[in-house]
Order: structure tokens, then sequence, then C-alpha cells
């Protein structure tokens, strides 16, 4: 299946940028730079990679004195190869809900990478489940709407999640840490472009106060794994990894304050690399052209 945005520019010398993923065999390289020369391009970045699941991946960037040519010859290509494709631009904004609930930490990096122009989103709104963080959106200027989470009303917040998709072609949904699981049928509609946050501990933490037991257990790794969103509860394929060594002397607090440190940074990367198209699904498994 290809996909190409509506607004794909026709100008000339336009930077663009192409994923492709098809079953392995020989001539998908040739066939796909030559359509690339063909189009009056030059190739700046390329990756590949043949994964065991018998898969190919390709992300390649190029400046291209004629879109349309490339995108024919694409379509002409990826019949032969049982090929998807996406072409966009690479300097556009992947439009993205943000979810939320009281932990303002990732919400607030996420907020002011978009807003010093080194994460490519586009933030039209944060939803939340609590009104804790409504000075925090205000103050980055984002539109914050607050919808409270209980058993009787999770489907209507859930409804209200499908239709900010809707009305703002939404292209990701990113969990900064919120606290809600998702229903199986909103993880299906979103699969493939929901993003979650958590801690990762050596060894794992489950319910109250993590960070705690990990003090009282002397841990000596603690990280945050950003991964896709599933119906199985924090089993997604992962994004991002970060780990960072502690030692006895950190209280429950530091220990909290360098978690959450690694859950922002690890979240906001991942949210980075989907944006540039650099995060490609096999299975259960990505494949990151860092």
């Amino acid at each position: 299946m290809s996909q190409s945005p509506q607004n794909l520019p026709e100008t000339p010398e336009s930077h663009l940028v192409l994923t492709l993923t098809c079953p392995d065999r020989p001539g998908i390289v040739h066939a796909v730079t030559g359509a690339v020369v063909e189009a009056g391009g030059n190739i700046t970045e390329l990756q590949q990679f043949s994964a065991d699941s018998g898969q190919f991946f390709l992300r390649l960037q190029a400046k291209v004195n004629d879109p349309a040519v490339l995108r024919t010859r694409l379509a002409e290509i990826s019949p032969r190869f049982d090929a998807g494709w996406n072409l966009d631009r690479v300097d556009r904004k992947v439009r993205t809900l943000i979810l939320a609930s009281k932990a303002g930490h990732c919400l607030n990096q996420l907020l002011f990478a978009q807003r010093d122009g080194t994460l490519p989103i586009e933030v039209p709104q944060v939803l939340a489940n609590h009104p804790n963080l409504a000075e925090l959106a205000d103050f980055h200027q984002v539109p914050f709407e607050h919808l409270p989470v209980t058993p009787q009303t999770k489907s209507a917040f859930e409804d209200r999640v499908r239709q900010i998709v809707a009305e703002h072609d939404i292209e990701l949904v990113v969990l900064a840490r919120y606290m809600q699981i998702l229903s199986p049928e909103l993880c299906a509609d979103l699969a493939g472009k929901a993003i979650n946050i958590h801690h990762s501990f050596l060894p794992g933490f489950k319910g109250a106060n993590p960070y705690r037991q990990a003090h009282e257990r002397g841990v000596k790794l603690i990280g945050a794994t950003a991964h896709f969103v599933t119906s199985e509860l924090d089993e997604g394929p992962i994004i991002e990894q970060d780990v960072i060594r502690v030692d006895h002397s950190r209280t429950p607090s530091e220990l909290v304050r360098i978690g959450q440190d690694a859950e922002s940074r690890t979240l906001t990367e991942a949210v980075r690399l989907f944006a540039q198209h650099r995060v490609l699904l096999d299975g259960r498994r990505t494949v990151v052209f860092s």
C-alpha cells in the first residue's frame, strides 16, 4: 500500500523521504534507486535491512526534481515486489495528539521540543483525564481538554480520541504518562501509530510505588522503554530504550527524578524517530534506522 501526503510539493529540489517494506529478493534497491534517478533525484541518505523474518526494509532520502515522476515509478515498481511504501517531505511535521494524566515531565519535554523546533511534530491538542496539566499546556500555547475517565465514561473518552484523530488528521498518538489502559478496540484503531512510555527496572517491579520498590531492592540499573501501543499491556514493539546506572546512595525521590528524566528523553527520541519515518514494523519487532 502506498501513501503520499496530498500537499507533497511539485517544486524543484524537493527533499523527500521514502520508506519501503516488502519480501526480500534481489533487485529491490536497483529498482528504487533507478526510480529516483529517473525523477532527477540525488540520494542524500540510504539505509536498508534484510530481516530474519524474510522482509526487506528500506529508508531513503533524496532531493528530487520531479516528485510526480517518482510517485508514478514507485507505483509501477511496488506490485512487482509486493511492496508497501510511503513518500513524504523530509521537513513535514507530523500531526500528533498527546494523552496525559497528572505527571507533566514527558508532556513538558515533548511540547518544549516541539516549540523550539527540535522535534518535527505539530500538536493541535492535549487530551487528559485529569485537569492538572492545563497550565503547562497553556504555557506552551497548546489547546488542552480534560475529560474524566471512570468505568462509566471510559468509552466516551476513547470516542473523543477518535473524534480528535479524525478532526485534526492526527498521524500519531502519544501516551505521555497517560495512566489508563486503552481498550483493545482503540488499540486496534491506533495500531502502528500510538506510542507509550514506561519505566524499565532490572528486575521489574509492578504495582504501586515502583521506585520505592527499586530502592528497597537496591537496584543498580533503571531506565525507560518507549514502544508501540498494543492490547497487550506494555508488550508492544519496542522503539527506544534508555538505562542509567545508580547505586545504594540514591534515595527514592532521587530515583524518581532520574527515572522521569529517562522517560522524558526516551519518549521524545521515540517520537522523533517515528516523525522522521525511521521506525518500521517487523511483526512484534521494529526496524529503526537511526
